[in-house]
């Protein structure tokens, strides 16, 4: 088989200018050059440029593929609008990585498949086209390109099992035609884009679910604290007979239920009034050692005379 290698370069946020042109001209005497494209094939040899370096210097997208089963996405784009960090976050091995360049980042996104499958027509030309509006969504705040290159670390094998897997993006089930485009270019499983909306969609009813448990869990504590503040008294009886029976359980009972009564002491606007029975009743158990340990985990500890813990 001939070797085959196509590269091109756009130039999207601002055209190239003359000095740029020839300085381009001087890495390729056959490259279709314009103040928007760089185009080269070659059939023998290396080009001669360092992609990642044309990157820095001139331009915001690169997309390279060869006939041996390389295929390589670079994009850049301003540091206000990509955040170095999120991009990291998603982009941290050899096949997805991302770095800073002053106020610049870039992507760089890679894929070696070395099957000896691909067909000519499948080698790269008017792939950049079909991708580039990706680059624009992505500089809005989509996420999806980030995480489809997180799936590309993961298809290669490249994340360590303690990896966290970042954010999945919404719209994950739904990819657009240049979204479409780029897993189509790095030949992304399509299992694994269907997993990962799966688990969002999963992660979402869990949320749901406790969204919903905490709020049910205030409101009966809100009921609870309209019951015990007609009955406070009683309370702070209940309090000493669950510390008398000297068991943990009791503690358990007799800290969960000063909890409570030290919030409807806020409630009524007299912390202090609880802080100091709370006072005088810690003076009372001071041998109790595990008791003791029970109101510091609480958030009760040694209140001051408003009711709240010393700093």
């Amino acid at each position: 088989m001939a070797e085959y290698q196509y590269y091109e370069f756009l130039a999207i946020d601002r055209p190239l200018d003359a000095r740029q042109l020839a300085e381009l001209r001087a890495l390729s005497t056959r490259a279709r050059i314009s103040p928007s494209r760089f185009v080269n094939t070659y059939q023998w040899g290396d080009f001669r440029g360092d992609p990642r370096t044309l990157m820095t210097q001139y331009f915001d997208a690169f997309l390279y593929t060869a006939n041996w089963g390389t295929r390589r996405l670079m994009l850049r784009l301003p540091s206000r609008l990509l955040d170095p960090s999120t991009a990291r976050r998603y982009c941290h091995t050899d096949s997805a990585s991302a770095w800073a360049a002053g106020k610049i980042v870039i992507l760089d996104l890679s894929r070696e498949d070395q099957d000896g499958s691909w067909e000519d027509e499948e080698y790269g030309e008017e792939s950049l086209g079909s991708i580039i509006p990706a680059r624009a969504e992505l500089a809005t705040g989509d996420l999806r390109l980030l995480y489809l290159a997180w799936l590309l670390s993961v298809e290669s094998g490249e994340l360590a099992d303690d990896d966290a897997e970042p954010p999945i993006p919404p719209g994950m089930a739904a990819l657009n035609a240049p979204l479409r485009s780029l897993a189509d270019f790095l030949r992304l499983d399509e299992d694994l884009i269907a997993v990962a909306e799966r688990e969002r969609l999963a992660a979402i009813e869990r949320a749901r679910k406790r969204a919903r448990r905490e709020r049910d869990a205030a409101l009966a504590r809100d009921k609870r604290l309209d019951e015990l503040a007609l009955h406070e008294e009683q309370a702070w009886g209940q309090v000493d007979a669950s510390i008398e029976t000297k068991k943990p359980a009791g503690y358990d009972s007799a800290v969960e239920l000063l909890s409570d009564l030290r919030a409807v002491s806020e409630r009524k606007g007299r912390p202090e009034a609880f802080a100091k029975r709370f006072a005088q009743l810690r003076e009372q158990h001071l041998k109790k050692s595990s008791l003791l340990d029970r109101f510091d985990r609480a958030g009760l500890g040694r209140l001051d005379r408003d009711g709240r813990e010393p700093s």
